[in-house]
């Protein structure tokens, strides 16, 4: 039996499996009925790497942030305890060695896709070799079978490849390396790799899961990736029948369809899904649109070239296009002065600064706009970096009511944010309310995170506390009546 076989007997075992899916090439498939919340695939990644801002924060094997210490020989790899350092020890002995060879000069070359790819190469070696375990889901077969569209990358991104494939041969001087196969590898990287996020989706790394890799884009997913660690699992989001293909979104689906297609390019496919075969949606008018002039209007202008002039498709009120811009100028001037407050920690300017912002687009863009979104989101944070708690709170419901619009009833984006609702009136000893949220926040996270990870251990304890301190509030009342 192949290995293809074997491959395809375990994940047969999991209620799936590899199949043909016309237009698409590979992709995942159901043998059984899945329920929302069920877990469809978990997997290690073959390889990962923190990202840059992760380094030397997150252990290298689990990604745990906590009691990280760094490895005393290279000062490169970083873990969280004995047992940690201790399975990634055979891996992670030649890697060290090879670490410490470096010039200082080469170690600043070092990012962190560069020691991705050394790590898959040495896994790939030490299984070869028999130094470490390979499995029918863990083994550089299904690194192979990944695609690398090697044939539609422009000259400039082969030549870096390339020169990325070179560094490697540095850091790992004493293996017989192939340099295109290296180049391949780097390539099957960029449109293959998930990026590791943390429970509150804050990326921190970068991993390889050749099975997840062969999961299919849909901007109308009915699965969701979330990471616990660097494991990545695969959970249905709604009821999944047998012989139904599993589809995640690769990318952020609250966006236009323009802006979507435009970032799906670099997996070198067109999405077909029910959102992107629309040629134009209300829905697309409502988050790039701008609002009518006419207060007592709740259409959504358009630009029209012929008018020069920005054109309400309900009432017909007309909006000069230059006056739009001068606004649209004003308001990028004062985001650059509210990144450098937040860069140099004056949250209260940054905060003021929003504001001002926020009142300039609330007269240029329609409610549901992604810009008006993306301020009131940095106004949440300021105003919690200065535990503003009331602000805090009002942002945080305008923020629901917009997710709430562009993203599915079960996504982990809303779970989330009335998770953050939930934790601001409780501080704001709003118990009730805290309550609700915290609820609305469990329904969907149960489903999206699962019920066993800390971040939802910590979740549903907070959900207890609440549910006990409002039952406690209400006999005392009901006591008092009495």
């Amino acid at each position: 039996m192949g290995w293809m076989e074997e491959f395809q007997r375990v994940l047969s075992s999991r209620g799936v499996a590899v199949a043909s899916i016309p237009g698409k090439g590979r992709g995942l498939v159901t043998t059984r009925d899945f329920s929302p919340g069920e877990v469809i695939i978990c997997q290690e990644p073959y390889a990962s790497a923190p990202n840059k801002a992760s380094v030397w924060l997150v252990c290298d094997a689990c990604f745990s942030s906590n009691h990280v210490k760094r490895c005393s020989a290279c000062r490169v790899a970083c873990y969280c305890g004995p047992t940690c350092q201790k399975s990634e020890w055979k891996l992670h002995q030649v890697e060290c060695k090879a670490l410490v060879a470096l010039s200082d000069e080469r170690r600043k070359m070092l990012t962190p896709t560069i020691r991705l790819i050394v790590r898959l190469i040495l896994r790939a070696k030490l299984q070869q070799d028999q130094v470490i375990p390979a499995s029918e889901t863990n083994n550089y077969d299904l690194i192979k079978a990944l695609e690398s569209h090697i044939s539609a990358v422009g000259e400039d991104q082969l030549v870096l490849y390339a020169q990325m494939a070179n560094l490697v041969s540095l850091v790992l001087p004493s293996l017989n390396l192939d340099l295109k196969e290296i180049s391949h590898n780097f390539s099957k990287l960029s449109c293959n790799a998930h990026t590791i996020c943390d429970a509150e989706l804050r990326p921190i790394g970068t991993g390889l899961f050749p099975i997840v890799s062969m999961i299919n884009h849909s901007c109308v997913p009915n699965s969701v990736l979330i990471f616990e660690g660097n494991v990545a699992h695969v959970r249905a989001t709604e009821p999944i029948p047998k012989n139904t293909e599993v589809l995640i979104s690769y990318i952020e689906t609250a966006s236009t369809k323009e802006k979507r297609q435009s970032e799906l390019k670099q997996y070198f496919f067109t999405c077909t899904c029910s959102r992107c075969l629309k040629s134009y949606s209300e829905e697309d008018a409502y988050l790039e649109g701008y609002r009518c002039s006419d207060d007592k209007c709740t259409g959504v202008s358009h630009f029209l070239s012929d008018q020069r002039a920005f054109i309400c498709q309900q009432c017909g009120t007309a909006r000069d296009a230059l006056g739009v811009e001068r606004i649209k100028s004003g308001a990028i001037q004062l985001s650059e002065k509210a990144s450098t407050a937040v860069s140099t920690g004056n949250y209260t300017e940054a905060f003021s600064i929003y504001k001002a912002i926020e009142q300039v687009e609330c007269d240029l863009y329609h409610p549901f706009s992604l810009n008006l979104l993306k301020t009131r989101e940095n106004l949440l944070k300021m105003a919690m970096e200065l535990k503003d708690w009331e602000s805090a709170l009002t942002y945080c419901r305008l923020t629901i009511e917009a997710y709430q619009r562009v993203y599915p009833a079960i996504h982990p984006m809303i779970g989330l944010q009335f998770y953050t609702c939930g934790k601001i009136k409780w501080l704001l000893e709003y118990t009730d309310d805290a309550l609700i949220s915290y609820t609305k926040a469990a329904d969907i996270l149960r489903i999206t995170h699962g019920t066993t990870s800390p971040f939802m251990r910590e979740l549903l304890a907070s959900l207890e506390e609440a549910r006990a301190e409002a039952s406690y509030k209400h006999s005392s009342r009901e006591r008092d009546v009495d």
